[in-house]
């Protein structure tokens, strides 16, 4: 393609999901404007710097400096928070360590320093807990759910399987103190239990274990003599020892994380903790809404005498500048001190923005990745008044956007298609909005000009001959209610303004936690007992999450697709004949029929020095993957890498047996997933595409599963088209119709109005969220007072969701 784009404008880049918008915005214009820059640093500094591939453009002109914000959580570091991703950290900590006597505490002898307001540094933090503000530790009570029963049947979820070699070691204890193992744990004696739990200390019990070889073909017996560290400490051993963090997560269910004693929790050192001003420490001040600190900062500098106004009101300004665009963005409900891992997708991609939008820059061009993603719709308002304030300071702002009424406010749209995958990369229209509405092909057109089909649903009844799932004493967050009810086998749709500080985050994930557990047998902090599960098996939690770091993942492999692909492979007659079986068919394992050169992947990558290193085709394979070995065997018309370049489509058309495999297909084309490649790399989709890709494999295990489940949905039609909500709603239904339960959280009118019941929460965020408000179907929660209702109302009613009027917001 070749398109031009006008500088000073908000330019809309639209287009049905899937069709091109985020690699012309994102991985061509961001990533030239990133690597132009990185090309005028020294040789000696770029070989420090990760640099990004160069997009495949023969030259773009009158490129801009780009500052962006997209969709892909990055910061997975614990100790990142609101206040480090946005820079408010700097500014708090030189007001504290720059202007004392302005209702400062002289507690503190000697020169202060902005290290001493930074938990990172040695200086500020914690010399007990280092920073991190505590240590996780393993619980009694977590660990011992069931006491009434024996603590191998049932009584602990820890002694429930084989999670570490102290397990052989009980019964020998219990052998040696003459202790019957059958009897409920809380009837065994006290000094049994206490060596169970907390250890035999110098103690020595000897234990004799017989289990298989590697290979399994003999028996082999070992026996051992030492101490038991107890489950308690043996808990928090293997949780030290994991070395991953989802490893680590098998063990966080017998584990809290206790606050450190010396801080408090804070994770700062004494001189942060003493010292006051505008009355308040600095580890109090972080623990306080956007909001409040915003009142907090207009009060400090209200107080600022004739000396400390040189330097202190250039820092309170910009800390207002930044206060105030959280603010706008919807996020005046977190705490500085919210940590970025607890943030929703919505929420931190709107706070990486803060930091952008905090710039006084001009002429930069602002490259934004549905920023209006997880958006209450009466927040998106803000989001535009934003958009068109950074134009009006002489920007540029690129808005990858799907939202027909945000795309109407442009100045221009770049409207891609005609379809998604290989059938876009298109551009439609580049012109003013009336010329996309006028386009006869645009979907995107159709729905500018109000004539995109409205969502289609048929509510299922909610009605007394159905059963009810319970939360009773539930304590999430910010969420508190002694009961919540959702109907079984129907769609439940969480409502409430944007973020969690409605509380619809925290409901899921307690709602999550407590079905598992109740399943398990095992409690939870969040939900005091959970009812209603008795025909529930299982549990799945579809989110926006990554689907793996790994190239090697993608579609056919997650879906386990091509396992079933390379089973047929192996059936054929040339594979029988080589005697290869289906593990040899896998481009992810060596020694089979993968080309070794590249090791499966099909291209290379080739270090440049002081340039951005370039992948290139494998020139042993062609960039095949697979040696000619593998290729001269064919399986229906295909051979094995000719299967990877295949749409989900084209795929479904073409493998219509085995049934399991034309399931697997069919399911990811349900969820509009047909564009994609099967072979297409994990780490290159977005993460609807991720989401869905998981709801297609909870389509799948709903539909296998003899028992029902329960299917945990984030924001699912978040990302998508207008015109494809319809097959992600249509998928849902596909659950229900299988006995499952659906819930999920939604911001989207349409969508959240064809549920069969809504849980509206709030009436606002942070601590005045939290409650229900409003819960019944749609139309009850439309006669309610809430900013939901409203939106309901005027969905109902044919209006726009997004009112303007005269260029303002209404």
């Amino acid at each position: 393609m070749s398109v031009s784009i006008p500088k000073g404008r908000l330019v809309a880049f639209t287009g049905v999901s899937g069709s091109g918008k985020t690699s012309l915005a994102i991985d061509t214009l961001h990533n030239e404007a990133q690597l132009r820059y990185l090309e005028g640093l020294s040789p000696f500094v770029r070989q420090y710097i990760t640099q990004r591939n160069r997009p495949k453009v023969d030259r773009i002109l009158g490129l801009g400096a780009t500052l962006a914000v997209d969709q892909r959580r990055l910061n997975r570091n614990p100790r990142s928070t609101v206040a480090t991703i946005t820079g408010i950290d700097g500014h708090l900590g030189l007001l504290y360590s720059r202007l004392p006597g302005i209702g400062t505490d002289p507690v503190v002898d000697g020169h202060l320093t902005t290290a001493h307001f930074d938990r990172d540094t040695p200086e500020g933090s914690c010399a007990d807990c280092h920073g991190v503000g505590g240590r996780w530790q393993a619980e009694e009570d977590l660990v011992i759910t069931h006491p009434e029963r024996p603590l191998f049947e049932g009584a602990s979820p820890w002694y429930a399987k084989w999670r570490s070699g102290e397990h052989a070691f009980v019964p020998a204890l219990a052998e040696k103190r003459g202790v019957d193992l059958g009897r409920s744990w809380q009837s065994l004696p006290e000094e049994f239990r206490h060596c169970v739990l907390y250890g035999t200390g110098d103690e020595k019990i000897e234990a004799t274990v017989e289990m298989t070889n590697k290979n399994e073909t003999a028996m082999v017996t070992y026996t051992s003599s030492q101490p038991l560290r107890g489950a308690l400490a043996e808990v928090e051993r293997v949780f030290v020892n994991a070395q991953t963090s989802s490893a680590k997560e098998r063990y966080l269910p017998y584990m809290r994380k206790q606050p450190c004693c010396t801080c408090d929790g804070s994770g700062y050192d004494q001189v942060a903790r003493l010292v006051r001003f505008g009355g308040l420490t600095y580890p109090g001040l972080l623990e306080v809404e956007v909001r409040e600190v915003r009142r907090w900062a207009k009060r400090v500098a209200d107080e600022l005498g004739a000396r400390q106004r040189e330097v202190g009101e250039p820092l309170l300004q910009d800390l207002g500048r930044r206060l105030g665009i959280l603010d706008r963005l919807g996020l005046a409900h977190l705490q500085l001190s919210r940590s970025a891992a607890s943030l929703s997708a919505g929420e931190l991609q709107r706070t990486r923005l803060a930091a952008q939008l905090s710039t006084e820059l001009s002429g930069i061009i602002f490259v934004l990745d549905e920023p209006g993603t997880g958006l209450h719709p009466a927040d998106k308002a803000h989001l535009l008044d934003i958009a068109l304030d950074l134009r009006g300071a002489g920007n540029t702002v690129l808005l990858v956007e799907h939202d027909p009424e945000l795309i109407a406010r442009a100045d221009w749209v770049i409207d891609m298609g005609p379809g998604a995958g290989r059938f876009g990369g298109e551009v439609l229209v580049s012109g003013p909005p009336a010329d996309v509405a006028a386009h006869p092909t645009s979907m995107t057109g159709r729905y500018l000009a109000g004539k995109g089909p409205r969502l289609r649903r048929a509510r299922r009844p909610v009605g007394d001959d159905i059963g009810w799932v319970e939360l009773h004493g539930l304590r999430a967050h910010n969420v508190t209610a002694d009961l919540v009810s959702l109907p079984a086998n129907r769609l439940t749709c969480l409502t409430g303004v944007s973020g969690s500080g409605s509380g619809k985050s925290s409901l899921l994930g307690a709602l999550g936690s407590g079905v598992q557990a109740a399943l398990n047998g095992t409690v939870t902090d969040t939900v005091r007992e959970v009812t209603g599960v008795e025909e529930f098996s299982w549990v799945a939690v579809v989110d926006q999450e990554p689907l793996g770091r790994t190239p090697r993942s993608n579609p056919a492999t997650y879906s386990k697709a091509f396992d079933i692909v390379r089973k047929l492979f192996a059936e054929t007659e040339t594979a029988r004949e080589r005697g290869v079986n289906a593990s040899w068919f896998s481009f992810n394992a060596p020694g089979g029929g993968r080309c070794e050169t590249c090791t499966g992947y099909g291209r290379k990558l080739v270090d440049m020095h002081f340039l951005p290193d370039v992948w290139v085709v494998c020139d042993a394979c062609e960039g095949r993957r697979y040696q000619p070995e593998a290729l001269d065997i064919r399986y229906n018309g295909l051979v094995i890498d000719e299967v990877l370049d295949l749409t989900v489509a084209e795929a479904v058309q073409r493998f219509s047996e085995p049934r399991q495999l034309a399931e697997t297909l069919g399911a990811l084309d349900r969820v509009g997933l047909g564009y994609l490649q099967l072979g297409q790399s994990a780490t290159e989709l977005s993460g609807g595409e991720a989401q869905r890709l998981k709801l297609a494999s909870a389509i799948q295990r709903g539909e296998a599963s003899r028992k029902a489940g329960l299917v945990i949905l984030d924001e699912p039609v978040s990302g998508l088209h207008p015109s494809d909500i319809q097959r992600v709603v249509d998928a849902l239904d596909v659950l229900l119709d299988s006995g499952n339960t659906v819930v999920m959280a939604e911001h989207d009118i349409p969508a959240a109005a064809s549920a069969d019941w809504v849980i509206d929460l709030g009436p606002g965020a942070g601590p005045s969220g939290g409650a229900v408000v409003a819960e019944g179907t749609p139309g009850d929660v439309a006669t309610a007072d809430t900013p939901t209702a409203g939106f309901f109302r005027r969905y109902a009613a044919g209006l726009p969701l997004l009112a303007v009027r005269d260029g303002a917001r209404c």
